[in-house]
C-alpha cells in the first residue's frame, strides 16, 4: 500500500505555491472578466507571503497547510481567504487527529487518510457557504474531486490512481463553469451575461488539487 511521509510534506506545499505564482495573472485575468479582477493577485499574495514563511524552514504537510490556511484567513481579502483557510485548516486537523489516533508523530498518510483529510476541508466549507453545484463557484471543482477521491478509496484503488482521477474529476469541475450562470459573488448580477466564462475560484481550486496530486506522487513510497 502506498502512502507519503507527512514530514516530506514540504515538497508538496511548494509545488502549490508554485502553481499559484505561474497562473496569478490568468487567475486575475479571468476574475476580470465577469468580477472583480483581483483573486490571481489576492491567491499570489497569501500563497507568496506562505511561501517566504516556510523557505528555510522544515515543515510537515499538516502543519503547512495549517499555516497557509491561517494566513489566507486572517491576512487576504474578499471571499477566497476565508474559503480556502476553511479548507486548508480542516483537512490539517483531520489529518492531526489522524496521527493522535495512530498515537505515533512520523504520520503515514494513505489514500483514506488523505480523503478523509479532503473531505473534512469539503464538509467544513458548506458550513459557511451556501453555494452548491451548479452555482458557478468553487465548488463545482471540490466537490466532484471529493466524490471521486473517496468513491476510489472505497473501492481500493491504488493511492496514484485515486489522484489522477481526482485530478480528471476537479477538471470537468472546473470545465463545467463555462456554461454556468453565476449565482454568487459581483458575477451574479451579470445574469446570463457571465455564461461562457471560466469561475476564477473554480480554477484555482483545479490548480491546487492537481498541484497537491503531483506533489503526493513525487513522494509516494
Amino acid at each position: 500500500m502506498k502512502v507519503f511521509f507527512n514530514k516530506d510534506g514540504k515538497t508538496i506545499l511548494l509545488k502549490m505555491i508554485e502553481t499559484i505564482q505561474e497562473n496569478k495573472d490568468y487567475l486575475s485575468e479571468l476574475d476580470g472578466l465577469i468580477g472583480d479582477g483581483d483573486h490571481g493577485m489576492n491567491m499570489n499574495k497569501g500563497f507568496g507571503m506562505f511561501g517566504v514563511e516556510i523557505n528555510d524552514s522544515d515543515i510537515s504537510f499538516t502543519q503547512g497547510l495549517y499555516k497557509l490556511g491561517d494566513l489566507l484567513f486572517s491576512k487576504i481579502g474578499g471571499s477566497m481567504g476565508p474559503i480556502y483557510g476553511s479548507i486548508f485548516m480542516n483537512m490539517a486537523e483531520e489529518g492531526e487527529r489522524d496521527a493522535a489516533k495512530k498515537c505515533r508523530d512520523d504520520l503515514q498518510i494513505d489514500l483514506n487518510s488523505f480523503s478523509a483529510m479532503l473531505d473534512a476541508g469539503y464538509l467544513s466549507l458548506t458550513e459557511i457557504v451556501e453555494a452548491k453545484v451548479g452555482d458557478k463557484t468553487l465548488m463545482d471543482c471540490l466537490l466532484p474531486a471529493n466524490e471521486a477521491l473517496k468513491n476510489a478509496a472505497k473501492e481500493g484503488r491504488d493511492f496514484s490512481e485515486a489522484l489522477e482521477l481526482m485530478k480528471k474529476a476537479a477538471e470537468e469541475g472546473k470545465e463545467s463553469t463555462r456554461d454556468l450562470i453565476a449565482k454568487y459573488g459581483r458575477s451574479s448580477r451579470l445574469g446570463e451575461r457571465s455564461r461562457g466564462v471560466l469561475d476564477a475560484g473554480a480554477v484555482s481550486c483545479f490548480l491546487i488539487l492537481n498541484a497537491m496530486a503531483d506533489g503526493i506522487m513525487e513522494v509516494l513510497k
